[in-house]
């Protein structure tokens, strides 16, 4: 039986209950009957001297026995007391209310000779203490705890005796702290001072770090080890390590400053023993449902060579980045995502990622967007940017201001609903944009602006099966400059050289077509009930359309010009060509076009024998067909035959390509000429070009281990939450932790083209990239990933990563044989996030630079 006593604890001192017993034993009023299971002790106290500060349980399967004139209270056999929120489980526990001091201990196992059972547990709120023997004021919430240990945010830490003085500060004698949670750590750190403050750091002086109980030669002078969830200011530690080029060098080392919830910062530097230098500083902000937003600078000195050495070089470059996107208002919004880098040379040593290397463009985007939901109506602001490392070119967009109104129903009447009559389905649309473009290559700058209107007027009748849509397209474009070109003369080698200079003056481009459609859907359904398959449905959606667009290079227009070559040639061009939104087209057009796109569906049938089980409709194929008639072309009227087709099995399997083919012969030059082939004896159709892609990707179970949950689950707990899962730093072989739970995967693309547009010219193009992961044994993982040309014969890219798991530690070797960032990496680390700079690591990379 299990005793309860309740105790309403009166400070500073208790009364005695009974002046005639010097003790209260519940073990023996319980045999005499007096009790019940609950000894009360009545809260009506004479002396209104002393208030009740609160109530203490306490719980025995033994005994418990109060000495009230001594004010003592003993506990026996799995003693349990709480005080607030404190909670004490021991073996034996021994309270004296007039010091106010709580003693607890565990008494010796009748099984195993040396060892002690129910030794002492403490917790106050969250946090749980362990150890032999302890003594602990609840009133100052003081004490000391003999061989003791705690666990906080994934770490541990435990000492020979651990001293509370306040709330929050410990002070540990023969204090170890690790992260690695068996009885016998694989590594730790030992010092014989310890302090801890709770919740926030551990702060150390002469550390050892011990590898399986080996000590490591030197000892650290002193550290700061945070136990602190989220983000904290502090110093980043450096990493060393030796470049082949640089020298040896410190790298990393720098500060973090979480300045409040919504905002932090860092500085940090990489320095080389030969003279280089690398500094990076990041600032993010963040509030929750209204911005978001970071920016990062760089900022480099690298050198080569000695400083006497003939071909010494010396480059200095930066980058600039700012990230922001904001909900002004539900209709309102402003995004940005700005790069700008000093040039080339910028890649070289500050881009790691091989996607980003390979990826030759700095782009840059702001966009300042508005919607107005009554109306439907929006309008944008926006500035884009482009810079080519290779050309040294930029291109910006500087602004690009737009305004797109929506389907508007002049003649339909607000009370009409459901059937239309003919001329209420008569709506229009209106977009305009004004755009300015800025070319610059080198130092040859180049500026062309412009405004385009569009109004589009149509309607959607329906006659009979099929929908009708007539439409008429006006487009209008302003200008403030327009080309001229004329005959200059010729080079040195005889041809023609064409000046060419731009006229500054108002012009107005006024463009019209017309078109038809009509288009209607059928069905066909087959239900064979056989193998699964409930239904198989056909979706056949043919449509036919006409388009007339005017030759706007007639002179009537006025839209083009001519000059006279060497030859006595007059050549037509576009005066327009080289503005924003380009120039008119040129030659009449009265396409009649067809298509028609078919769609194969299953439908699988419902399992009688399980209650779960529903039917699924699965997209069989995509087949797709168009062609078009010219009426107004002299030759070659019959556009190509485009033919395209995919399919998608579930989440395992895609297949997707398309294909042309040409009604007409060609010349050496693999230009069609008005010559069918069927009248030359060879067919119909022609193969110009034909393309497919095929991709696959497969994965087996993942394991259940909680212990892999249990890391998984504390690194997302650790996640700074400003910047999600993005790591601070990462570098040409940091790539994500392997997933040991996750027993094999593999994904595989493989695309292929051929290019028969010109048949003394064939060109083809095929290539395979995959991406292989598989456990070796539980705790070994070898992955794979890279592509091969098979018409060049070579690999790009690949990368080989043979993975540990040393259960607290991660080992990771990555490997890139070939290409321009060649090289390999072995790296053994910590695998708790407040320990991540603690590792070991292997480097050589062999840049063949560009």
């Amino acid at each position: 039986m299990r005793f309860l006593f309740i105790i309403l604890f009166i400070a500073p001192s208790l009364k005695s209950f009974a002046q005639e017993a010097d003790t209260l034993s519940l073990q023996d009023t319980l045999r005499t009957g007096l009790f019940g299971d609950t000894l009360l002790v009545h809260d009506t106290i004479p002396d209104k001297s002393y208030d009740i500060d609160t109530t203490i349980f306490a719980n025995a399967s033994d005994s418990l026995i109060f000495y009230v004139n001594k004010k003592k209270m003993s506990i026996y056999g799995e003693a349990s007391l709480q005080y607030k929120q404190t909670d004490l489980k021991s073996e034996n526990i021994f309270v004296d209310f007039e010091t106010n001091f709580i003693e607890a201990e565990g008494i010796p196992s009748d099984s195993v000779q040396g060892k002690l059972v129910g030794t002492p547990v403490l917790k106050e709120g969250a946090d749980a203490y362990e150890g032999i023997r302890m003594k602990y004021n609840f009133k100052t919430r003081q004490g000391f705890i003999s061989s003791a240990g705690t666990e906080s945010e994934g770490a541990r830490y435990t000492g020979e005796k651990i001293k509370k003085v306040d709330e929050e500060t410990y002070f540990i004698e023969d204090g170890i702290y690790t992260t690695c949670e068996i009885d016998t750590p694989h590594y730790h750190f030992y010092s014989n001072e310890m302090k801890v403050i709770h919740k926030e750091q551990i702060v150390a002086k002469w550390i050892w770090l011990h590898f399986g109980g080996v000590p490591f030669p030197f000892p650290l002078p002193f550290a700061v080890f945070p136990i602190e969830s989220g983000r904290r200011s502090g110093i980043i530690p450096p990493v060393f390590g030796d470049d082949f080029t640089y020298g040896r060098y410190f790298s990393r080392f720098g500060y973090f400053w979480a300045i409040s919830d919504y905002m932090d910062w860092n500085l940090t530097g990489d320095f080389y023993t030969r003279g280089s230098y690398n500094t990076n500083s990041r600032f993010r902000y963040a509030k929750r449902y209204n911005f978001t937003g970071q920016l990062e600078g760089n900022y480099k000195s690298f050198k080569t060579g000695e400083s006497l050495d003939p071909d010494r070089q010396e480059s200095i470059d930066w980058f600039v980045k700012w990230n922001h996107n904001q909900s002004i208002t539900p209709t309102l919004r402003f995004d940005a995502n700005l790069q700008f880098v000093s040039g080339v040379n910028y890649s070289r040593r500050t881009i790691y990622d091989l996607n980003e290397i390979l990826s030759r463009d700095i782009i840059s985007n702001a966009t300042l967007s508005k919607t107005w939901d009554e109306s439907g109506n929006s309008a944008t602001l926006n500035y884009s940017r482009t810079q080519n490392l290779d050309q040294n070119r930029i291109s910006e967009v500087l602004p690009r201001a737009s305004f797109n109104m929506s389907q508007k129903y002049p003649f339909r009447s607000k009370t009409t609903s459901g059937d239309y009559d003919w001329y209420e389905l008569i709506g229009f649309n209106y977009s305009s944009i004004f755009q300015n473009n800025r070319n610059k290559v080198g130092n040859d700058l180049k500026i062309r602006g412009g405004i385009q209107h569009d109004i589009r007027t149509s309607a959607s009748p329906k006659v009979g099966y099929f929908s009708v849509t007539p439409s008429i397209s006006y487009q209008e474009r302003w200008y403030n400059k327009r080309i001229e070109k004329e005959f200059a003369g010729l080079d040195t080698a005889g041809n023609d050289v064409i000046s060419e200079r731009d006229v500054k003056e108002i012009n107005f481009v006024r463009t019209f077509n017309l078109g038809v459609g009509a288009s209607t859907k059928f069905y066909g359904i087959v239900q064979p009930n056989v193998l699964g398959i409930s239904a198989i449905r056909h979706i056949v959606n043919p449509s036919v359309s006409y388009s007339y667009t005017p030759d706007f290079s007639k002179s009537f227009w006025g839209y083009f010009d001519t000059y006279t070559n060497s030859k006595g040639e007059v050549i037509q061009y576009n005066k327009f060509e080289d503005e924003v939104f380009g120039g008119p087209s040129q030659g009449e057009r009265q396409n009649i076009s067809f298509s028609v796109s078919n769609i194969f569906e299953m439908k699988t049938t419902v399992d009688p024998t399980d209650t779960t089980s529903k039917e699924e409709k699965i997209q069989l194929l995509n087949l797709d067909g168009s062609i078009s008639y010219n009426f107004a072309a002299d030759s070659v009227n019959f556009s190509p035959l485009n033919v395209g087709f995919r399919t998608q099995v579930g989440n395992w399997f895609s297949f997707n390509g398309n294909s042309s083919y040409t009604l007409y012969e060609t010349n050496e030059y693999g230009q069609n000429i008005n010559k069918f082939l069927i009248e030359q004896g060879r067919g119909l159709l022609r193969l110009t070009n034909f393309s497919f892609s095929v991709s696959t990707s497969l994965s087996g179970e993942k394991l259940s281990s909680s212990e892999t949950e249990e890391q998984t689950s504390e690194y997302q707990a650790n996640e700074f939450q400003l910047g999600g899962a993005e790591r601070n730093y990462k570098g040409i072989y940091d790539i994500k932790d392997p997933d040991f739970t996750i027993p094999w995967d593999i994904s595989l693309n493989y695309n292929y083209s051929l290019d028969k547009r010109n048949p003394a010219d064939i060109r083809t193009y095929s290539n395979i990239s995959s991406s292989l992961n598989f456990n070796l044994t539980p705790k070994w993982k070898f992955s794979f990933s890279g592509s091969y040309d098979f018409e060049r014969k070579e690999f790009a890219a690949p990368v080989v990563r043979i993975s540990r798991d040393l259960h607290c530690w991660l080992l990771n070797f990555t490997w890139n044989p070939i290409g321009t960032y060649r090289g390999y990496s072995l790296e053994i680390r910590v695998k708790a996030p407040q320990l991540q700079d603690l590792k070991v690591t292997k480097r050589d990379r062999f840049y063949s630079g560009y």
